[in-house]
């Protein structure tokens, strides 16, 4: 299926399911957001990745019109719904300021493990625990997919685009579980290493050796 959408480029990688947060201030986004809240329809956020529009992006709907200030500047809260794949871009429409796309919407597998993702929160929170921060995923653990805890693991704007890009949950849990064990290690390496540099210059209880002789 394609279809027509206003566009919203941004440079983040916005997942299905995610609430974001925004703050709108140019006049062109004023207007798309008004109307889209106004008649309920969504709008695009193709993602910006290194300044580049990518043909990726995640349609998502106005949930919540926050504040809107005497200039016309709104605070909005919005839902990510599904990923879309630009087919052209419409840069100009006529009486709009903003632009549009011809898109279409990828066929999305849900066939991930519940064992799989249980292995993947788990590492989530060994990861956490070594970084001493702590992150309210907002749902129940046995509820939780790789789209909800993606934002939550140190992906970079790049790992975050390419999972974007996996249409598959068993794909996308296998993704996010290599990603937590190439990067736990080296910070459980790092905490070691503080520690041997906290110890440096003060006193231990060392054992001592005895030489047999």
């Amino acid at each position: 299926m394609t279809n027509f959408i206003p566009i919203f480029p941004l440079s983040i990688i916005v997942f299905p399911g995610e609430n974001l947060n925004l703050h709108i201030f140019e006049p062109r986004y004023k207007q798309l957001i008004t109307e889209c809240f106004e008649q309920k329809k969504p709008f695009g956020i193709p993602a910006v990745v290194n300044k580049e529009l990518k043909e990726l992006g995640t349609l998502v709907e106005v949930s919540e019109i926050r504040k809107v200030y005497d200039d016309g500047k709104m605070d909005i809260t919005t839902r990510g719904i599904k990923v879309f794949r630009t087919l052209e871009l419409v840069r100009t429409i006529p009486d709009k300021l903003y632009s549009g796309a011809i898109v279409t919407y990828p066929d999305d597998l849900d066939d991930g493990s519940r064992l799989q993702m249980q292995k993947v929160v788990q590492g989530i929170k060994e990861l956490h625990k070594l970084l001493q921060v702590s992150k309210d995923f907002k749902k129940p653990e046995d509820e939780l997919k790789s789209f909800d805890v993606a934002h939550h693991i140190g992906l970079n704007a790049n790992e975050e685009y390419e999972l974007l890009g996996l249409f598959r949950e068993a794909q996308r849990q296998e993704y996010l579980k290599r990603h937590l064990n190439k990067v736990i290690p080296l910070l459980s390496e790092m905490e070691g290493l503080k520690e041997k540099v906290k110890l440096n210059g003060h006193f231990r209880n060392l054992q001592s050796f005895d030489f047999d002789l």
